[in-house]
């Protein structure tokens, strides 16, 4: 017997829709929601698609997601070519599988089982759609949230359908992200013969006992929502490549996840304190890309918790970790923001595959949480 979601779920991976090329995933979404009487606002912003649909009126349950994927990388280590779906021994295999056109499947397929039996509902049901996540995320979500905040653009919830889940659908539920920030260093010194260091200044030598110390301190503790801060370096640089010069530059990229318990600023102005006691001369340029957020219990994600309880043998967790996602621009309409998706041991990998069953059943899961919320 046909299976809805995962036909769906097939007709969008066949998509190429590398970042932030949308590749008609969009234009099959919208004909379906077109169908079920939702209107359509089409976003576009540079060089990528965004939509958001809705129907109905009064409190409103959206859900978000994007249509984008990373690259298949090497191609002969699929067990098929990664835009072209394969399904085996009960998993979907393809590009995007459970990162996650397999949510948007989801989504869909929901909604149409929803609005056939309520075609009458109390609250306004929406979608919002980008295909600008799993790049630079700067002219998807982001700007269709600007957008909305000029216009006062009211959301009550909002689901995100990203991977969250760790074994089993729904046994990690994302209630708040932490917040990254990354800095990019450059140490300035003077070039010279290794032979001669009295008359260059080796800024490597110089940075080593400042990145020692940016590397051992403690920026927080976390609290009950948040695992403490991190900080990494990502990337670092310096010489000519010979081995008789001493270089004239050091530059260091390091990231910051964070949690609550700090501010931008804050790190901003400890790591600027400890870069001036050490004596360097530098610049530094600071790329914020994602504030932390967190969403409470409250109306979403009791409902989310009990569409996973109604579906499965246990309760779900609650955390805060991994990456960041669209729902750090989302939460800034003032909107409680969840994420429920499929299990995410294969995203951006090779093979990245997905339970059939999981989709099925992610599918009733997001159903229930429209009845429990706009009905």
């Amino acid at each position: 017997m046909p299976c809805p979601v995962l036909e769906l779920t097939q007709q969008l991976i066949k998509r190429q829709s590398l970042s932030p090329d949308d590749a008609g995933c969009q234009a099959l979404m919208i004909a379906r929601l077109q169908a079920l009487g939702f209107t359509i606002e089409l976003l576009p912003f540079g060089d990528t698609l965004n939509f958001w649909a809705w129907r109905g009126q009064g409190r409103t349950l959206a859900f978000a997601g994007h249509t984008d994927v990373v690259p298949g990388g090497n191609t002969q280590k699929w067990h098929n070519p990664p835009f072209e779906p394969l399904l085996r021994d009960g998993k979907l295999y393809g590009r995007g599988a459970a990162d996650m056109k397999g949510s948007l499947a989801a989504m869909i397929v929901a909604a149409e089982r929803f609005v056939g039996q309520h075609p009458v509902h109390q609250g306004r049901l929406a979608f919002l759609i980008t295909s600008d996540e799993e790049s630079s995320a700067e002219n998807g979500t982001v700007k269709v949230v600007e957008t909305f905040m000029a216009r006062h653009e009211r959301l009550d919830y909002c689901l995100v359908g990203e991977p969250s889940s760790h074994q089993h659908v729904g046994d990690i539920v994302k209630n708040g992200r932490r917040g990254s920030i990354t800095a990019n260093l450059t140490v300035h010194g003077i070039q010279g013969h290794v032979a001669y260091p009295h008359l260059a200044d080796n800024p490597v030598h110089r940075a080593i006992p400042a990145l020692n110390e940016l590397i051992a301190t403690v920026w927080d503790r976390g609290n009950e929502f948040f695992p403490p801060t991190t900080m990494q370096i990502a990337n670092i640089q310096a010489g000519t490549g010979s081995n008789n010069v001493i270089p004239g530059e050091l530059s260091v990229q390091f990231n910051f996840r964070f949690s609550t318990e700090l501010t931008d600023q804050q790190i901003k102005s400890q790591v600027e304190t400890l870069l001036n006691k050490h004596g360097l001369r530098y610049h530094i340029d600071w790329w914020l890309s994602g504030q932390p957020f967190l969403t409470a219990r409250g109306e979403l994600l009791d409902a989310v918790v009990n569409a996973v309880e109604h579906y499965q043998e246990f309760t779900p967790s609650l955390e805060t970790t991994g990456g960041t996602s669209d729902g750090r621009f989302i939460s800034r309409l003032g909107a409680q923001v969840v994420e429920l998706g499929p299990v995410n041991a294969t995203i951006h990998k090779v093979n990245e595959c997905v339970s059939a069953a999981d989709l099925q059943l992610l599918s009733r899961m997001y159903q229930r949480i429209m009845e429990q919320l706009i009905l």
